[in-house]
């Protein structure tokens, strides 16, 4: 399988400012300290390797949005948060308008970032479309509806030509979709959210997001650590700090990047991506929480259990399972 990043914004899209961009520039500047370059080569080479990460790249701005590649023709995504409407335009592309294709979507919840780049979704608007939202809510269909009429939007939900339909799913009961197996898990959040666990040919990928995990309930750990045992990829809500879930940010409904690294340990998981990423926080920031967190895991990783990966999600990233 492989997941492919389109969104890992929490909250609400951002974009990078003007004053941003000129400051990388001037970073990149300082770096290259007067040196030419030959030939492209010469300075995608600098890019990659002289440059400091955040200087060269960005984590993106938009809300959150992952596909998974289980090898069907039919596409797999979590959530239609402001990164879906990258995804429907390289999926267009790909296929052409006058293809029709099957889309099985599965929404952690329906708070707006979740579900607000459904009205950008051209698939959504072209007749033979078949389009699958997997929900363990009781009424998905309404925030839809919502968001899509007057005076919010000027397109309404009913008139899209695509096949729509809403499946309800049950944390705990399987599902079958596009040659993966398909279980969810009720978390911790307002109005509530279900993590998803994807398994095909003895592979696994968790897309968890929008759930606090608290220090101080560790029959709430072990549940999670059974549902994430052992996986590929465990794509985790890190959007505070661990000194902000226990304070002033309690019952705000997400988690920390040491809950993700500990939940991970004791599943013995293989791979944790941090995602659904502050808004407030710049690339720099980003990154810093990201080298502190591959150097908790290394201070907190049992005694000889095997490292676990840590990666940073970025609008773009693609990872192979």
């Amino acid at each position: 399988m492989k997941a492919t990043i389109w969104g890992c914004r929490g909250s609400l899209p951002v974009a990078m400012s003007a004053a941003t961009v000129r400051d990388k520039v001037k970073s990149a500047l300082r770096t290259a300290n007067g040196r030419s370059f030959r030939n492209d080569a010469e300075l995608e080479r600098f890019i990659t390797e002289e440059l400091p990460w955040p200087v060269a790249n960005s984590y993106g701005g938009n809300s959150s949005c992952v596909q998974i590649d289980t090898g069907s023709e039919e596409y797999v995504l979590c959530d239609l948060g402001s990164g879906l409407r990258e995804f429907g335009a390289a999926a267009i592309a790909r296929h052409g308008p006058g293809k029709p294709q099957i889309y099985n979507i599965f929404l952690s919840h329906i708070h707006w970032d979740h579900i607000m780049g459904f009205p950008f979704f051209p698939a959504s608007y072209i007749p033979g479309n078949k389009i699958r939202i997997y929900s363990c809510h009781p009424d998905p269909k309404l925030a839809f509806t919502r968001q899509q009429s007057a005076p919010c939007f000027p397109v309404d939900f009913s008139v899209l030509a695509a096949d729509i339909e809403f499946i309800a799913m049950q944390p705990g009961k399987p599902v079958q979709v596009a040659g993966a197996t398909v279980r969810a898990i009720k978390q911790y959040h307002e109005g509530d959210s279900f993590g998803y666990r994807f398994e095909k040919d003895g592979k696994a990928i968790i897309y968890s997001t929008d759930s606090e995990h608290k220090q101080d309930n560790p029959e709430a750990a072990a549940l999670f650590a059974d549902f994430f045992r052992r996986a590929d990829l465990v794509i985790f809500d890190a959007q505070y700090s661990l000194a902000e879930t226990v304070s002033l940010k309690e019952d705000w409904g997400h988690s920390s990047n040491v809950a993700g690294v500990e939940l991970c340990h004791m599943a013995q998981a293989k791979h944790l991506l941090l995602y659904h990423h502050e808004p407030a926080f710049n690339d720099e920031a980003l990154h810093r929480i990201f080298l502190e967190t591959i150097r908790y895991e290394q201070l907190a990783r049992p005694d000889g259990q095997p490292p676990l990966k840590v990666s940073s999600a970025f609008d773009g990233m693609e990872l192979n399972v």
